[in-house]
């Protein structure tokens, strides 16, 4: 019998300002800190094709300085009053945040307002060009010249159409950051940094009224602008045979020759995803999983063996499972060994050990994400942008914990296994 999941109250209090921004404050008086996160409605899905990349250069380009703050400044100024401070950029969102003392919250805010309300005055041709290249360096290192760096990019390739919103990664390709202009980006800074394309979380060390009127103060003056249209998000069907499954074989400088597999999966907040996403943790989660217990350990056959959902609001999400041949193993004799535990976890499902395993690891990740103030003000800016409701985050165990073994098999039926899969193939290269 699987136990009742942990009952969360985090408390949670919302307020619109009326330039459109969201703002959510939850309390937290443990410690005189406060945590602010930015998350705003722009991601790789939002990019027009020949303009890949743009939501990630701005994430460079948004420390680069703005009316009131000159270049380089915003972060010397946030790590001068104690914080932590970073941002990242995903297919459907880029999000900004800092955790630091109570008495810095003025500073940080001032700081967001500013940069949202006055970058494009702050741009120059110098300050562009010098982040195109920062970026450009981090696509070589991240993708270009390690091992297995374009994966990502060719399972997507194998998932979804080159025109898919979905159908590029959030680094974009050298030759449309090369063409960026400064009229460019200036025009996509002001189709998606709006103060109505964002939501402001303050949790910590702050009463809910005076989060709100301290976002009125210092964002209450922006104006609201005109939200680009959404990006095509009409659900698209699971890969199938009848599409000539994908297949794609490729070769590097690489350690070990590698299977991987791809699935075009459902929408996170498709009711069949939790059962998808518990299902890919049973294949492949951690030392416990089918995949690490059957290949790497049992028959031998894989050096490392893995397997994840990657939950996306745009129509689809996507999941994959990969392993890495041990020497003298044939990647041909792995991806059998691969499938066949594909298929029978499809053919019989998961245990009953197995699925409350699952459920016991989820909500162990969920209890230590919202453990602290940082993560949690991002998980409420998390579902508040992409789901629409920030208080999920004290429902979603017991969401998670509903999923059973007939909405398990219903879902696998439907969008898993062998004959819904694209195949990519890593060979080595010798040196």
């Amino acid at each position: 019998m699987t136990s009742a999941p942990a009952t969360l109250r985090y408390p949670i209090e919302q307020h619109r300002l009326d330039n459109g921004l969201r703002v959510i404050a939850s309390p937290d008086h443990v410690a005189p800190s406060v945590a602010v996160n930015l998350w705003y409605g722009v991601g790789s899905r939002h990019e027009e094709p020949g303009r890949t990349g743009f939501a990630h250069l701005f994430e460079h380009v948004m420390f680069q300085g703005s009316a009131q703050v000159p270049s380089g400044h915003h972060m010397a100024l946030m790590q001068a009053a104690g914080a932590s401070v970073n941002a990242t950029t995903w297919f459907d969102r880029t999000n900004y945040f800092e955790t630091l003392p109570t008495g810095g919250l003025d500073l940080a805010l001032w700081l967001e307002a500013d940069r949202l309300g006055s970058l494009l005055d702050a741009l120059t041709q110098e300050n562009l060009d010098n982040q195109r290249e920062v970026v450009k360096e981090e696509k070589r290192q991240r993708y270009d010249n390690v091992p297995y760096g374009d994966v990502m990019e060719r399972l997507i390739s194998l998932t979804f159409p080159p025109d898919h919103p979905y159908g590029h990664t959030t680094i974009g390709s050298m030759a449309d950051l090369d063409a960026a202009t400064l009229a460019d980006v200036g025009a996509f800074f002001r189709r998606h940094y709006l103060p109505n394309n964002a939501v402001l979380t303050i949790a910590g060390d702050i009463e809910p009224e005076d989060a709100f009127t301290r976002a009125q103060t210092y964002f209450g003056a922006l104006p609201a602008g005109p939200l680009s249209p959404s990006p095509r998000d009409d659900p698209m069907p699971p890969l199938a045979p009848a599409d000539d499954l994908p297949r794609m074989e490729t070769s590097g400088l690489v350690p070990a020759e590698a299977v991987y597999l791809s699935w075009r999966l459902p929408a996170r907040n498709a009711p069949e995803f939790d059962a998808l996403d518990l299902l890919f943790g049973v294949l492949g989660h951690g030392q416990t999983s089918r995949l690490h217990q059957r290949l790497v350990r049992e028959a031998e056959l894989a050096e490392s063996a893995s397997a994840n959902c990657m939950g996306l609001i745009g129509g689809n999400s996507y999941g994959f499972a990969y392993a890495r041949a041990r020497d003298g193993v044939a990647v041909e004799e792995l991806e059998v060994a691969l499938l066949a535990e594909v298929e029978a976890l499809l053919r019989d499902g998961p245990t009953e050990v197995e699925l409350r395993r699952g459920k016991a690891q989820y909500e162990r990740h969920w209890l230590h994400e919202l453990a602290a103030i940082d993560s949690r003000a991002d998980a409420l800016g998390e579902h508040a942008t992409l789901l629409g409701d920030p208080h999920l985050i004290n429902t979603r165990l017991a969401d998670v914990n509903a999923v059973g073994m007939d909405g398990i098999a219903a879902a696998a039926a439907a969008w898993f296994g062998p004959d819904r899969r694209g195949t990519l193939i890593y060979r080595k290269d010798q040196p």
